[in-house]
């Protein structure tokens, strides 16, 4: 894939990820988490590139490096931007989001909060790679409800609140590493299906 190419998926994966957090905002629970899976399902279906659905098939995928964190530097200022856009839309929905970045901080459960959204992310493209969306529509609301961290929609919320909260490092971080563990998890299996194959 050429970087026009990558960049283009990649402002296409932020804009799908920010209507669902549009609509998380908004909405709230127990519908907002539901929809918001909308984002994800846009994202695989169409081919988009998204951060949180590549990570984790750095290695099995063959991801260039570059590539991933190109695309994680433009879901970044793109979801930023898309955000910002969305915070002339309804004075509601920046009130939610600067009240959620106000619960956000720098201490460890929140770090463990973002490793556990990458587990959930991993889980729900891969189970799209074999055929099935379930992960995705049960997966999303899952990670909502829980509390869970995923850093694009963060710095959308963050474009919302039109601030900037340095815990979304933490989440970048902690969706990476989850993502990884899981694929490490099952490494093994994927291999030995393949050989099957």
């Amino acid at each position: 894939m050429n970087r026009y190419e990558l960049i283009r998926k990649s402002i296409a994966a932020s804009l799908l990820i920010s209507l669902g957090n549009y609509a998380l905002l908004k909405i709230g629970n127990p519908i907002g988490p539901i929809i918001f899976a909308f984002g994800l399902l846009g994202v695989c279906y169409m081919g988009a590139n998204l951060f949180t659905g590549k990570c984790g098939f750095l290695f099995s995928d063959k991801i260039p490096y570059m590539d991933l964190f190109i695309i994680l530097i433009v879901n970044m200022l793109a979801g930023y931007l898309f955000g910002y856009l969305y915070s002339y839309c309804d004075s509601d929905v920046v009130l939610a989001a600067t009240n959620k970045v106000a619960s956000w901080n720098l201490e460890f459960p929140f770090f463990v909060k973002s490793i556990l959204c990458g587990c959930i992310m991993y889980i729900a493209v891969y189970m799209y790679k074999k055929g099935t969306s379930l992960g995705i529509i049960y997966g999303i609301p899952l990670f909502i409800f829980c509390g869970f961290q995923h850093c694009v929609a963060n710095v959308i919320t963050l474009g919302v609140a039109r601030t900037f909260h340095w815990s979304l490092l933490l989440a970048i971080l902690g969706n990476f590493v989850g993502s990884l563990f899981v694929w490490y998890l099952f490494s093994e299996d994927n291999k030995k299906q393949k050989k099957k194959r």
